[in-house]
C-alpha cells in the first residue's frame, strides 16, 4: 500500500483512508458482520487511517471500530490509526442540537471516545464544525493540551475556512483539515487548498464519491429511506439528480475506455491532486473497498485528466452538497 504524509506535523498514513460513517449512520441499514469485515479487509490491505465521529449514531461507530480492532491480529491493529471528530450536540431522537467546543467539553468528548474505541489515543483529533460561541484557539488549545498528556498524537481540522485555519495554525500544530473534495465538490481549490498548502498542512477527503452519487451505481430510481441523509441532500433531487447523473454517465465513458469503473476513476482523479490529499472512502461492504482500492493502480495521464475536467468542469453540479440548515455550519462557501 503507497503511503502519503499527514502534513509536516502528522503520521505517514495509507494512500486511502477508510471512513467507517456508513456503518453506522446516515446512509440506511448496515451490516454490523460485514461492516467489521470490512474494517478487517482494508487492515489486511494496508489501510491505516480509520475515521470516525464520537457522534455518528451516537457512539455506535467508534464501538463497533472499538470491536473491530480487539477482533483483528495484533499487528494489524498495531498500524491503525484512528481520526476522531467530536462536538456534535445529538438528542436521544436522533436530532442535531450545534456543536460544543468548549475546552472542558473537548475533555469530556475525548474521555468518551478513548473508551469506546478501546485505545490510549486518538492519533488525530477535531472538532467536526466549529462552534461559532467559541474560539476556534480555545479549542484546539484544548486539544493540544491532551496532545501534551499523550491521549491525543495529532490536532485535525473540519470544514473551516482559510482565516480559521491561520487562526489554528498560529495555536498549535494542525497536522491535516478533513473536507469534503471531488469531481463535484471543488469549493477548496480557491482558498482553502493554498493555504494548507503553504501552512504544511495535508488534506484528509471525504465524500470523494459524492455519498454515492458518482460511484456509478447510483440510479434515478433509487428509493431511499428517510433516514437516509440522501433523501434531503439537494443534489440527489428531482433535476438536480438528473443533472448530477448526467455528468456521471459523461465519466463513464472514460473510465470504459481506460477500462475501469467510475468510482476508480473519480477516486484516482482525488488522489491525482496532490500527495498532500489523502481520500477517504466510505465503503460498506469488501465488495466496495476492493473497487475503492482498485483506484490505487488507475494512473491518469495529462490527456486522461483533461478529458475528466471536460466531462466534469469545476462547479458543473447542481445543487448545495448540504441542505440549506445545515450549510451556515461550513467554514467554505459550497
Amino acid at each position: 500500500m503507497q503511503t502519503r504524509p499527514l502534513g509536516t506535523t502528522g503520521p505517514q498514513v495509507s494512500a486511502l483512508g477508510l471512513g467507517c460513517m456508513g456503518m453506522s449512520a446516515l446512509y440506511g441499514e448496515a451490516d454490523r458482520a460485514e461492516s467489521i469485515a470490512t474494517i478487517h479487509a482494508a487492515l489486511e490491505a494496508g489501510v491505516t487511517l480509520l475515521d470516525t465521529g464520537d457522534f455518528y449514531a451516537m457512539g455506535h461507530n467508534e464501538m463497533l471500530i472499538g470491536e473491530a480492532l480487539r477482533a483483528a491480529p495484533a499487528a494489524l491493529r498495531e498500524q491503525a490509526l484512528t481520526s476522531v471528530k467530536f462536538g456534535a450536540l445529538r438528542d436521544p431522537d436522533g436530532g442535531w442540537s450545534g456543536y460544543d467546543g468548549r475546552p472542558a467539553a473537548v475533555r469530556n468528548f475525548a474521555a468518551y471516545s478513548l473508551q469506546r474505541l478501546g485505545v490510549d489515543h486518538i492519533d488525530v483529533y477535531r472538532i467536526a464544525r466549529l462552534d461559532p460561541n467559541v474560539p476556534i484557539e480555545e479549542t484546539v488549545g484544548a486539544i493540544a493540551e491532551l496532545v501534551e498528556k499523550g491521549h491525543v498524537r495529532h490536532i485535525g481540522l473540519s470544514e473551516v475556512g482559510a482565516e480559521t485555519i491561520r487562526r489554528a495554525a498560529a495555536t498549535a500544530p494542525i497536522s491535516d483539515l478533513q473536507i469534503e473534495y471531488s469531481l463535484i465538490s471543488r469549493a477548496i481549490e480557491d482558498e482553502v487548498l493554498p493555504t494548507t498548502r503553504e501552512l504544511g498542512i495535508g488534506i484528509t477527503a471525504y465524500g470523494v464519491l459524492s455519498r454515492g452519487l458518482i460511484s456509478g451505481h447510483f440510479t434515478a430510481d433509487r428509493q431511499l429511506a428517510p433516514t437516509d441523509f440522501r433523501s434531503m441532500s439537494p443534489r440527489f433531487q428531482g433535476e438536480n439528480l438528473q443533472h448530477n447523473l448526467s455528468l456521471v454517465e459523461a465519466l463513464r465513458k472514460i473510465a470504459e475506455q481506460k477500462g475501469v469503473s467510475v468510482a476508480q476513476i473519480a477516486i484516482a482523479w482525488v488522489l491525482s491532486r496532490g500527495e498532500d490529499i489523502v481520500p477517504l472512502v466510505g465503503a460498506r461492504t469488501r465488495e466496495r473497498l476492493t473497487e475503492a482500492l482498485g483506484a490505487l493502480d488507475v494512473t491518469l495521464d495529462d490527456a486522461d485528466l483533461a478529458a475528466i475536467e471536460q466531462a466534469v468542469p469545476a462547479d458543473a453540479a447542481a445543487g448545495d452538497r448540504y441542505p440549506a440548515a445545515q450549510m451556515s455550519h461550513l467554514g467554505t462557501d459550497r
